[in-house]
């Protein structure tokens, strides 16, 4: 009997190397958060996630591995958060108020709560730090590409439903709009008490009012 407790105490912890690269990204973004991305240095997120730094490199080769991973982990987290917005406007015969729905779809690239102005801070300082990183440029421009591709289809499905005119040239547009947001987010991140979140929803709509008198 004392043989097989002690067998059952040494019997290995089965670990989920999906969620534990996952939980060494979150302290990537932990530590950015509070203290800047040049301090996300191994230790550092070894010690935020409560691991030894072999641990950690036993889930990633380098450290620019992790910084990719955590660079694709935000990405993601953003990306679900909208498609559920933008699988509820663009389901046919869903029944949805398509201008409310596309405002809280693109509400949601806005930093209007904590958690977003967080995300919106890291994704500022990721893509920043990709114009000396090479092996962030990727996702950066991945991330990019998936919101235009986005945008033109909203506003493609506005057009069709009637929402938008005719003559909307929906690509130019979608590129303007993704710069309003972009301008948006980084003006928000650095002044936010010049910019908070009702005057950003003022401002996203204004812009969606008036392209339905663009011709």
């Amino acid at each position: 009997m004392l043989a097989r407790a002690c067998y059952k105490g040494n019997v290995p912890k089965i670990v989920d190397p999906v969620a534990r690269r996952r939980a060494v990204a979150q302290a990537v973004l932990s530590v950015a958060a509070r203290h800047g991305l040049e301090h996300a240095s191994l230790r550092n997120v070894a010690d935020e996630a409560g691991l030894a730094v072999g641990s950690v490199r036993h889930y990633f080769a380098d450290h620019d591995e992790l910084m990719t991973f955590a660079m694709r982990e935000l990405s993601r987290r953003i990306g679900d958060r909208v498609r559920t917005h933008s699988e509820r406007l663009l389901t046919p015969g869903s029944g949805t108020d398509r201008r409310a729905a596309t405002e809280e779809l693109l509400a949601e690239l806005l930093p209007l709560d904590e958690a977003r102005r967080q995300e919106t801070a890291l994704w500022l300082a990721f893509t920043t730090a990709a114009l000396t990183r090479p092996e962030l440029r990727p996702c950066a421009a991945e991330m990019q590409a998936n919101l235009h591709t986005l945008m033109s289809r909203v506003l493609h499905e506005a057009r069709c439903a009637g929402g938008l005119p005719d003559g909307l040239d929906v690509e130019l547009e979608s590129t303007r709009l993704a710069a309003l947001l972009d301008g948006l987010n980084l003006q928000a991140t650095l002044l936010p008490d010049r910019y908070p979140p009702k005057l950003l929803r003022q401002v996203l709509r204004r812009h969606l009012d008036a392209l339905k008198a663009d011709s």
